[in-house]
């Protein structure tokens, strides 16, 4: 709490920086403090942003530029900051800002940071629509599942706001809907919706060539 100049009571919640993410205690300063080291980041601020289409906690990170670099992609973020911390610390998305918000004695104003949505930072590809039958339906079980308004063939899934837990239950309605036995691995190994379909595709004709295969 503070008192602001006119008399009144300020409550600034909790100052530590620490929050609750999927039941894990998390210190934004440490996943601040990785993101920092990145040459081309000057400064950040990591908060919990409430998914408004499947009513998730996620992590958003909000990044100003160092003086005359250029932001990384999403990805190229993600993956550095993996190589440190562990999945349930990693932002579901990024913006980029020209500055932190402040307050009035010179703190970050985490409340005054914007929505991701529209300033996610570019991962570096344009969106493709889905066109085969295998890519469209999984893309429709990405939608589903992650509460995305749309899906596109080179679309990450953790960069969408996947997680372990949504990997999971993401790979469980695919094999239902295949008939395959995929384990989550396979959306580590190929986050993107064309990778998917064609590891369903490869394993759907593997079994095939199997089942018709005649023995010597």
């Amino acid at each position: 709490m503070a008192w602001r100049p006119d008399g009144t009571l300020e409550f600034l919640g909790r100052t530590d920086g620490q929050v609750k993410i999927r039941g894990f205690r998390v210190e934004t300063g440490e996943i601040e403090a990785a993101l920092v080291a990145h040459p081309s980041v000057g400064d950040a601020a990591v908060v919990p942003h409430t998914d408004p289409g499947s009513g998730r906690t996620v992590l958003v990170g909000h990044l100003v530029p160092a003086q005359g670099a250029v932001l990384p992609g999403a990805a190229e973020l993600r993956a550095r900051l993996a190589a440190s911390l562990p999945e349930y610390m990693l932002p579901a998305a990024f913006t980029a800002l020209d500055a932190l918000p402040l307050t009035a004695n010179g703190k970050v104003d985490r409340r005054a940071l914007p929505d991701p949505d529209g300033a996610r930072l570019a991962t570096g590809t344009a969106y493709e629509a889905p066109s085969s039958p295998t890519e469209t339906l999984i893309a429709e079980v990405w939608q589903e599942l992650l509460g995305a308004e749309r899906v596109g063939l080179h679309d990450n899934f953790f960069e969408l706001g996947g997680d372990s837990l949504l990997a999971l239950r993401t790979v469980t309605q695919i094999n239902t809907v295949f008939g395959t036995g995929l384990t989550p691995r396979t959306l580590f190994d190929r986050p993107t919706v064309a990778e998917a379909a064609a590891e369903v595709e490869d394993v759907i004709l593997a079994e095939l060539e199997a089942a018709t295969a005649t023995p010597s």
